[in-house]
C-alpha cells in the first residue's frame, strides 16, 4: 500500500498536461535506432534557433533533449523495435517545452550515479538544467518533458 501512495505522489508531481495555448513548433519521428540521437539532437536545437530561442537556450534544449531521446532509445519498448520515437517542440509564452514520447509506460526513474559509474546522470542533468520537467503517461505509452526559459 505504501508503495501505491508513493508512486501516486510521484505521478502528481511529475504530471504535467499540455496547455491548450501551447504554440506547436516543430515534430519529429525518429526510428528506435542509436544514430537518430543526432538527429533529434539537431532539430530540437535548430526550431529553438529558427523561432529565436535568447541566449544559451538552444545547446541547453540540445543537451536535454539528447538525454531524453537516448533514454527513450534505451528503455522505451526494447521489445517493439519498430516503435518510433516522437519529439515535439513547442511555446507557452516564455516557455520552450520538449517532449520525448515513446511507447512504454514505464515510468522513469531520477537516480544519482557514483563518481565511477559511466550511465545514470541523464535525468539530473536535465532536472538541473530545465525551468521544469517530468513525464505524463498516455494510452499510448508515456512522454517525457522539459521546459526552459526561452524568451524573456
Amino acid at each position: 500500500m505504501e508503495e501505491a501512495l508513493k508512486a501516486s505522489a510521484e505521478l502528481t508531481e511529475y504530471r504535467y498536461t499540455m496547455n491548450p495555448g501551447l504554440s506547436p513548433l516543430g515534430e519529429k519521428w525518429i526510428p528506435r535506432e542509436p544514430r537518430s540521437v543526432a538527429s533529434a539532437r539537431r532539430f530540437v536545437r535548430d526550431v529553438a534557433t529558427d523561432w529565436k530561442a535568447t541566449g544559451d537556450t538552444p545547446e541547453i534544449a540540445e543537451l536535454l533533449a539528447s538525454e531524453l531521446v537516448t533514454n527513450a532509445l534505451a528503455y522505451g519498448s526494447p521489445d517493439v523495435p519498430a516503435s518510433p520515437v516522437r519529439v515535439t517542440v513547442g511555446r507557452e509564452r516564455e516557455l520552450l517545452t520538449a517532449d520525448v514520447h515513446d511507447a512504454c509506460i514505464a515510468i522513469p526513474r531520477l537516480r544519482r550515479a557514483g563518481d565511477l559509474e559511466i550511465s545514470g546522470r541523464g535525468l539530473a542533468i536535465v532536472q538541473d538544467l530545465s525551468r521544469n520537467w517530468g513525464w505524463t503517461l498516455n494510452p499510448y505509452g508515456k512522454s517525457v518533458w522539459f521546459q526552459l526559459a526561452a524568451w524573456p
